[in-house]
């Protein structure tokens, strides 16, 4: 998939804003909370192209919809994913990053079994994962209205 035309990018730039502009509500809190989460293929192994890729997205986007998370944008990069999301508090980041990950990894696997062959050992992604959060507050904001004390 490789790099966004700068138009494009801006276009999604902008979706994305829009998106994360409101807050979301549950029974007993409102948030404003994202993720930013990327994870490798097993080995960096380049073979997130073509069916693979689509069936990828399909499946992240199924289960996101599933849970209930926001998907503000998804990136199926040849060896890797980005995925921007929204999920609840009560969510830990870890146990997104296990569902995802796993779920995909059993789908394709059933989908593909093909792909066992190019990755020794029958795992697919890479353990480690990273996780950023995302707010609609920076760390200055945060702290000045701590120090203040406003309501």
């Amino acid at each position: 998939m490789g790099r966004l035309p700068q138009p494009l990018f801006q276009k999604i730039r902008t979706y994305i804003s829009q998106t994360w502009m409101d807050a979301q509500h549950t029974k007993h809190v409102t948030y404003k909370l994202g993720y930013h989460f990327v994870w490798c293929l097993k080995y960096r192994k380049r073979i997130l192209v073509g069916k693979i890729a689509t069936f990828i997205e399909r499946e992240i986007r199924r289960l996101c919809a599933e849970q209930n998370w926001t998907i503000g944008a998804l990136n199926i990069q040849p060896d890797h994913v980005h995925l921007f999301l929204s999920a609840p508090p009560t969510v830990a980041p870890s146990e997104i990053a296990h569902q995802l990950k796993g779920a995909t990894a059993r789908a394709v696997f059933q989908r593909f079994p093909e792909i066992k062959n190019q990755l020794w050992g029958g795992t697919f992604w890479s353990r480690p994962y990273y996780v950023g959060s995302v707010g609609d507050m920076s760390l200055d904001v945060v702290l000045k209205y701590i120090e203040l004390g406003q309501d």
